[in-house]
Order: C-alpha cells, then sequence, then structure tokens
C-alpha cells in the first residue's frame, strides 16, 4: 500500500503541478526517449551484473510489493520456541533434539510456531547450529566465530540486487543526458525547419534528462532502499538466534539466554520482558 502511495504521489506531484501551470501532459510522452533511457540501463544492468545476481534481483522484486512479517509477535513465537528447544536441551540433553532438527517440518517443537518455520532460510540456519552444537566438538568461540562468517556471506549474497540496483539509479541520470544529447544531434540536423517544428525537438530533447532523473531518484532507488530495509530487518532474526545460541553455550539458563536474544532485536518489534515472560509462562503449563 505504502508503495503505491508513494508512486501516485510522485506522479501526481510532478506530473500535476505541471498541468495546473499549464504545460500540456501530451509533451512529456516520449516513448522513443523512454525506450531509450530504460534499454540502456537494462543493458548495462546485464553488463555490470553476472546470472546468479540478474535472478536474485529479479527474485528480490516481488519483495518489495509484499508486506513484511516482522513484527512484535513473530520475534516472540521465535524466542519462545528457542527457549522450548534450550529447556529440552537443558533437560534431556543435545542429543534429545536430533530428531527435531533432522525432521523441522513434522516435528512437534517446531511446528507449534508455523509463522516462525515459514522461513526455511532461518529455520536451515537454526537447525544447523543446534546440530553442530549436538555434534559436541566445537566450543562457543568457535561457533560463534563461524555464526559471523556465516552471516557475512549471508549479508552479502542479500546485497547483491541493493547494489545491482543502486547502480542502475546512479546511471539514469546520465542516460537521461544521452537522450537528451541524442535530441539535441536531432535537433541541430533539422535547423531548417519551422521555428514550431523546432520548438517540439527541444522539447523532446529535455524530457529525455527530466525521464532519466525521474526515473532514478523517483523509483529505482526508492526500490533499492527498500530491499536494503528488508536485508536489516531479516538480519535482526538471525543476530537474535546467534546471541541466544552462545549465551546457552556459555552455561547461562534458557531464560537468561532468550533475554540475550531479546535484547539483539529492534526496539520496534522487540517484545518487553513482562510479555516475554507471560508468553513463555503460557508455554510451561500447555
Amino acid at each position: 500500500m505504502l508503495l503505491i502511495a508513494g508512486a501516485v504521489i510522485i506522479l501526481f506531484s510532478i506530473f500535476g503541478s505541471f498541468a495546473y501551470d499549464g504545460g500540456h501532459l501530451a509533451a512529456l510522452f516520449q516513448p522513443v526517449e523512454l525506450l531509450m533511457i530504460g534499454g540502456a540501463a537494462i543493458g548495462a544492468f546485464f553488463i555490470s551484473n553476472d546470472k546468479e545476481t540478474i535472478l536474485a534481483t529479479w527474485r528480490a522484486l516481488p519483495l518489495i510489493a509484499r508486506t513484511q512479517n516482522h513484527s512484535k509477535a513473530l520475534y516472540s513465537d521465535m524466542i519462545v520456541m528457542l527457549f522450548e528447544v534450550l529447556t529440552k536441551i537443558r533437560k534431556e540433553g543435545l542429543m534429545s533434539i536430533e530428531g527435531d532438527i533432522d525432521n523441522v517440518y513434522e516435528s512437534p517443537l517446531f511446528t507449534k510456531y508455523p509463522n516462525v518455520i515459514q522461513d526455511t532460510h532461518l529455520m536451515e540456519f537454526l537447525s544447523d547450529y543446534l546440530r553442530l552444537m549436538a555434534s559436541g566438538n566445537v566450543d562457543a568461540y568457535q561457533i560463534e566465530n563461524l555464526i559471523d562468517v556465516e552471516l557475512d556471506v549471508h549479508h552479502a549474497d542479500t546485497e547483491l540486487p541493493v547494489l545491482a540496483l543502486s547502480k542502475v539509479a546512479d546511471g539514469l541520470p546520465a542516460f537521461g543526458i544521452v537522450a537528451a544529447v541524442m535530441g539535441v544531434v536531432h535537433t541541430m540536423e533539422s535547423v531548417g525547419i519551422p521555428p514550431a517544428e523546432l520548438g517540439i525537438l527541444i522539447a523532446k530533447a529535455l524530457v529525455g534528462t527530466f525521464l532519466g532523473i525521474l526515473l532514478s531518484y523517483g523509483f529505482v532507488a526508492p526500490i533499492a532502499v527498500r530491499l536494503e530495509q528488508r536485508l536489516h530487518a531479516n538480519a535482526m532474526a538471525y543476530q537474535s538466534i546467534k546471541v541466544t545460541l552462545i549465551a546457552s553455550l556459555n552455561g547461562y539458563p534458557p531464560m537468561i539466554a532468550c533475554e540475550f536474544g531479546r535484547k539483539a532485536l529492534s526496539a520496534r518489534v522487540r517484545p518487553t520482558f513482562k510479555e516475554l515472560e507471560d508468553d513463555i509462562h503460557a508455554v510451561k503449563h500447555r
């Protein structure tokens, strides 16, 4: 909804103000200029990125239109789920969760939290490190370093569409200038025509610069920013899991370890200590 509202505000503010001031909207409709700028931007996008980045960007674009599922309730469920896992480990040992992490989507321990387990990448991350902990051959320091390395790689991979779109946004104004220059060249070779027709050609040339800047700062750059915000929101869940697991490996009881994980969340979506305590209390008495 905000995506549509923002686009409408941009278009209405620019084109509406132009029309209100007496401008003719038909003069701004220049499909050839748009084809020149858009085609050049897409071509540069293909040249500057490999196949994996292009596909990752294509898959990431639909995400900007989806409602984010990062809510306080979701993160509360995630931490409560971690509490249950760590409590079971504390009571029955690490090997007791082997069956759960081998069949995450059939495990009664995890299936109670459908909103959490629908994130397959997050559950794969969690189950991998629970499995590593169950092996008993690594200490907290080694696992923390390994998690940091994996998160760095994960963030680098997910940032590829953001960087690719940012580069396209940076290039669009320049392609607008290229289109304008081509229009000026066409105008200069037509200096013998009547002034009225010459003015139309000049107007068409200037529209190229306008379209390049509008597409860059009005649409492509904001889309890149929106994807980057989603990346940061996703990163919180991984960071919270990391902090919780490391605290548990360092000997803290499940409730304290989960409090560590709660503190790793943004204040906008972080459940309060009382809310988390109530949710955990409800789990204990199921």
